[in-house]
């Protein structure tokens, strides 16, 4: 009997065994789903997250013209409707979609509470603020019309804008058409006179020189077109900086008042923008120092910028704008004699907003006339350069005709 008891005793404890040995398996198991399910949920959130910074993600550069353009006319409504300076630049923001810019708004409005004036906090931003900016912004300051001001500086950089707008898609159709003139040239040297290379060979010396050479250049463009357009790449870059150093950019401003139909263009758009720059600034109550000071530095041209410079140093001596600018040959006689006439009788101002608006009228004209004449020009070349490749191709094939005929 007690060896019986004992077995059984024996066998309850082998089960027992087992079904703890069979928990802490299912137990153990149990945290390996637990462990596998937390770490495809700690991944499955890593990835969303990346996704989610890959989504947000965005090459973005600095504020552009059309940005303090919408900034300053924003700020002078919200300044006209009795908003406080710091109040309007943190609703604007708040609105701003250029990260950066709106941490430089975002700046301004603390510089200022901090106890600096707007065009002290302008300052710190010159790269975004232009000199003619903030020195209407402090004029403004002086005369207590900052919200006038903002509205005048959006003119201002509005019509700017324009100008420049004009200049641009005047360019526009001159550059499409040699853009097209060279995509045929080369389609036409390597992709249609090879297949007449085989009819010429062997008959090199019948050919004409015009067939040569233009044999000669389908070889090279096709046989080294790896190292043409490396080439191009560097002189393109060579001349980019060229045109960067002081003397490149001293001959390419001087060729552009050199070269013709775009000298016309290039002077009534620094006489437009001289001019319309003065005549803000005077009407703003700027200095007249500073006004020539700023007009040197957004002349766009380092032959004009010279000139005013100049006049800069005659009248900090006590010598008038117009005497001055009599010295020099960029700027036309009789907007001399205005502004001679506006320094007499006071209406400085005035008299350069009116030759400003007058020659921004002509600007406009001359883009169209300067349009007008270099399409019939363009279209002119690319007609010679695709005739010459044509007849380059056909007089050899006349030639050898003959040749066979005769014989």
């Amino acid at each position: 009997m007690l060896d019986e008891s004992s077995q059984d005793n024996s066998s309850a404890t082998a089960v027992a065994e087992n079904r703890q040995e069979a928990q802490s398996s299912w137990e153990q198991a149990q945290r390996h789903r637990e462990a596998d399910s937390g770490s495809q949920y700690v991944s499955a959130r890593r990835q969303e997250k990346a996704w989610k910074k890959m989504k947000q993600f965005r090459v973005e550069f600095g504020p552009s013209r059309k940005d303090v353009l919408n900034f300053t006319n924003q700020l002078a409504v919200m300044i006209r409707a009795g908003i406080s300076l710091q109040d309007s630049l943190e609703s604007i923001s708040e609105q701003c979609t250029n990260q950066k810019f709106k941490v430089i708004i975002m700046d301004l409005k603390n510089r200022i509470e901090a106890g600096q004036s707007f065009s002290q906090a302008l300052t710190e931003h010159s790269k975004t603020f232009s000199n003619l900016y903030i020195n209407m912004v402090a004029a403004a300051e002086v005369s207590g019309s900052l919200s006038g001001m903002l509205q005048k500086l959006a003119e201002y950089l509005d019509a700017e804008a324009e100008t420049r707008s004009q200049v641009k898609g005047a360019m526009v159709y001159p550059v499409i058409i040699a853009v097209m003139a060279v995509s045929v040239t080369i389609f036409l040297l390597c992709f249609v006179l090879p297949r007449f290379t085989a009819i010429f060979r062997g008959k090199e010396h019948l050919l004409p020189t015009p067939t040569k050479f233009l044999m000669a250049s389908s070889a090279f463009l096709r046989g080294y077109w790896y190292f043409i357009l490396p080439a191009f790449g560097a002189l393109s870059w060579a001349f980019y900086y060229f045109i960067g150093t002081k003397p490149g950019r001293l001959w390419w401003d001087k060729t552009k008042l050199v070269v013709p139909l775009i000298k016309t263009l290039c002077r009534s758009l620094y006489i437009t923008r001289s001019l319309h720059t003065m005549g803000v600034l005077i009407r703003a109550g700027v200095p007249i120092l500073n006004t020539i000071s700023i007009t040197a530095q957004i002349s766009g041209n380092v032959l004009y910028k010279s000139m005013w410079l100049g006049v800069y140093d005659e009248v900090r001596q006590g010598k008038k704008i117009a005497s001055s600018l009599d010295r020099y040959d960029l700027m036309p006689g009789n907007v001399v004699q205005m502004i001679r006439s506006g320094e007499d009788s006071g209406t400085m101002g005035d008299v350069l907003r009116d030759v400003s608006s007058y020659y921004a009228r002509e600007l406009k004209t001359v883009i169209k006339t300067v349009t007008s004449m270099i399409e019939p020009i363009m279209i002119v070349v690319m007609g010679v350069l695709v005739g010459f490749i044509a007849m380059s191709i056909i007089l050899p094939i006349f030639k050898m005709s003959s040749l066979v005929m005769g014989k």
